[in-house]
């Protein structure tokens, strides 16, 4: 069994044909999950709805909570792309308790709603290698994954790339 924690950003974001804005309802990942015809055992839940940009200290250590408590050892959590490395560094860095658990972070760059996101195969991907990775803290982006203290988004390019170990 796969816990996924959403906790917002591109991934769910829709778009407001009225103002041009970006705003959260709800959740794709179910929806992602089916037309993509997973088989993955997999136990949904949101945490949150929120720009990444806009995450808290407080943010993350909920999230940092709800990977502790999580009775899976293997957890998926969508996140955006901006901070997603400050999340990992946090759940990595924070409290004992994750030691045993594989943690992958994903995200996408275009929303699912527009239709042409990269979120399915971010997400496709992000199980996958949560279910084959050894226990530890990961970024997946785009079919390549890397452990959270030798990645680093690049915002020039909007990818994320490998960069020195801290």
């Amino acid at each position: 069994m796969i816990r996924i924690l959403v906790t917002g950003g591109t991934f769910d974001k829709e778009y407001n044909e009225l103002n041009g804005t970006l705003f959260f309802r709800q959740t794709h990942v179910p929806e992602m999950l089916r037309l993509g015809r997973s088989k993955v055992d997999v136990t949904v839940d949101t945490l949150m709805m929120v720009d990444s940009l806009d995450m808290t200290a407080a943010d993350r250590e909920r999230i940092v909570g709800a990977c502790r408590e999580a009775p899976e050892s293997r957890i998926v959590i969508t996140h955006g792309t901006d901070t997603m490395v400050e999340t990992a560094r946090a759940i990595a860095t924070g409290d004992a308790g994750l030691s045993d658990k594989t943690i992958v972070l994903t995200g996408a760059m275009v929303p699912y709603a527009f239709g042409s996101s990269d979120g399915l195969f971010n997400l496709g991907s992000a199980l996958s290698f949560v279910q084959a990775l050894a226990p530890g803290v990961y970024v997946s982006m785009n079919g390549r994954c890397f452990a959270w203290d030798a990645v680093a988004k690049d915002r020039a390019s909007g990818i994320f790339v490998s960069r020195t170990r801290e």
